[in-house]
């Protein structure tokens, strides 16, 4: 062989020896590793979110559609507290249980037939114990029937973006392949329910609770116990939802906070339940190792702007809410610099909530993220007749 075909050999030795070798011999990204998950947890899938921006922290095979079990329960939540804020239900709402919401099997808190409950205490059946049968009897209660209930499960679902999600009961206890979520979509709904309800963090961190039994057959105690055992070993740890069956097997949703940082671990198809727990404690660790929260304490007040050809000189402004910035480097968010971007003067007709401009954000000179201003009030168009009034005051003073 002579040195040109033996210099090509071995060229192509290389390569091929390179492309067979196992990754991480030749080195792997640190993104590679903090995507593929391998050294952080055990459970196939999992997302860490962080709840005020929605930054997904970390995940591993965020997408892959699995039986969720009881986490389920978390959209029959959100389900039960939007029925709260817009009135078709009170606290002290009594629920009657029926004969099929006390034949669901599974996790149950044991209703009977006909016995009646506040709807305060069939959530805490809910979110506490993970109760099947409060679960259908809420539902039944709202929409008539669980199928019923389901349907707005799904809607609710594609209202809040969860592309992988679709439900076939309101409690998780079904065996159906037409009932499945993400990682990603369970920190998706996760984050609505703690968000637009924080009140259920009241219940889900209740460790146990007892509740009265009062049926046909007499009055009896029951003690709700926190399926959760986060709330025991994990600093910070706020509850919310666990879940499991054969087909899921073990499944959790956990909030924790720590320095006005919340964060959201979903962790789905766990092995055994040690392993869900630990699984969300090291995405906890890890989150809040990584990340720090700017949040904008210190909005000036704005000044109005000018409106030519208005029934008003001038127009007020107002944020579109609060900035908040996610550091997920490490690194503390200081040194913030702000620059307001407004119109020296604007035209008649004003609409609220139009945008008028925006506020800056800058960390050591690099944009962070922005704000927008709006205008606070409505500015309608200078009529003939008005302007003519106007003149004509103007010139009898």
């Amino acid at each position: 062989m002579n040195r040109k075909k033996l210099k090509f050999f071995l060229v192509w030795l290389i390569v091929i020896s390179f492309i067979l070798t196992p990754a991480g011999v030749w080195g792997e990204t640190a993104q590679d590793t903090e995507n593929s998950g391998e050294q952080l947890i055990e459970a196939p899938s999992a997302v860490l979110m962080e709840k005020e921006t929605g930054t997904v922290i970390y995940s591993r095979d965020p997408d892959t559609r699995r039986s969720p079990a009881s986490i389920t329960k978390i959209m029959t939540l959100i389900l039960i507290f939007d029925a709260i804020e817009n009135g078709k239900l009170h606290l002290d709402d009594t629920i009657t249980t029926s004969a099929y919401a006390k034949s669901m099997g599974g996790s149950q808190v044991f209703l009977e037939e006909g016995e009646t409950q506040k709807a305060e205490t069939m959530i805490k059946c809910i979110v506490i114990a993970s109760g099947n049968d409060a679960s259908v009897a809420m539902a039944e209660h709202l929409s008539g029937t669980e199928q019923a209930f389901v349907e707005q499960m799904n809607k609710r679902a594609a209202e809040l973006g969860m592309k992988n999600t679709h439900f076939a009961d309101c409690c998780g206890l079904t065996e159906s392949r037409d009932h499945y979520t993400t990682a990603y979509d369970i920190a998706l709904m996760s984050r609505e329910l703690i968000t637009r309800y924080p009140q259920i963090l009241t219940y889900s961190s209740i460790w146990m609770e007892d509740i009265t039994h009062v049926t046909r057959k007499g009055s009896s105690r029951f003690t709700l116990t926190n399926t959760n055992k986060l709330l025991r070993s994990y600093e910070g740890c706020k509850g919310l939802k666990t879940g499991s069956t054969s087909i899921a097997k073990y499944c959790l949703s956990a909030v924790a906070e720590r320095n006005g940082v919340t964060l959201i671990a979903s962790v789905m198809a766990a092995p055994d339940p040690k392993t869900r727990f630990r699984d969300a404690a090291s995405l906890f660790n890890y989150g809040f190792s990584k990340c720090t929260l700017y949040l904008d304490e210190a909005l000036e007040t704005l000044p109005p702007v000018k409106v030519r050809k208005g029934m008003k000189e001038e127009v007020a402004l107002e944020y579109a809410g609060k900035f908040r910035y996610l550091s997920t480097d490490g690194t503390k968010p200081d040194n913030i610099e702000k620059k307001r971007i407004l119109p020296k003067q604007t035209t008649a007709p004003v609409k609220k909530g139009e945008k008028a401009g925006v506020q800056e954000y800058f960390q050591n000179g690099k944009k962070i993220g922005t704000l927008d201003i709006l205008y606070a009030e409505p500015v309608e168009k200078v009529r003939y007749k008005d302007w003519a009034g106007r003149v004509a005051k103007a010139f009898l003073l």
